[in-house]
C-alpha cells in the first residue's frame, strides 16, 4: 500500500509542475509578443496546424471508408466554399463539419 504522505506529496508535486506549465504562457507573455520568431510563427502554424489536420483526417478516413471519400470531399468542398465566400472560419468549418456527419451517419457512405 502506498504510504499517504509519499501520495500526497506525489500529488503534490504534480499539481505544482501542472499549474507551471500552463501559467508559463501567461508569465512570458511580454517577451513572446514582441520576439520575431514568435510573430512569425503566429502567422504560419494555424495554416499549417489545419492543413495537417485536414491531411490526417482525409487518409484516415479514406482509408476507413469503404464507399471511398466522397463524404469527406464533399464536406471539404463545402468548407472551401463558404471560406472563399464569406471568409468566417467559424461558419464553415461548423458546416462541413455538420454536412460530414449527416452524410456519414445517413447511411450513404457504406456504413
Amino acid at each position: 500500500m502506498i504510504d499517504i504522505p509519499y501520495a500526497i506529496g506525489a500529488i503534490a508535486a504534480m499539481a505544482v509542475v501542472t499549474f507551471g506549465l500552463r501559467a508559463l504562457p501567461f508569465l512570458a507573455a511580454r517577451w513572446l509578443q514582441n520576439s520575431p520568431r514568435v510573430q512569425r510563427l503566429g502567422r504560419f502554424l494555424p495554416l499549417a496546424i489545419m492543413t495537417l489536420l485536414l491531411l490526417h483526417t482525409l487518409v484516415g478516413q479514406a482509408r476507413a471508408n469503404p464507399a471511398g471519400p466522397w463524404a469527406e470531399g464533399v464536406a471539404v468542398a463545402v468548407v472551401l466554399a463558404l471560406q472563399w465566400w464569406k471568409k468566417h472560419p467559424l461558419l464553415s468549418i461548423l458546416a462541413g463539419t455538420a454536412l460530414y456527419v449527416l452524410l456519414r451517419n445517413a447511411g450513404l457512405t457504406g456504413y
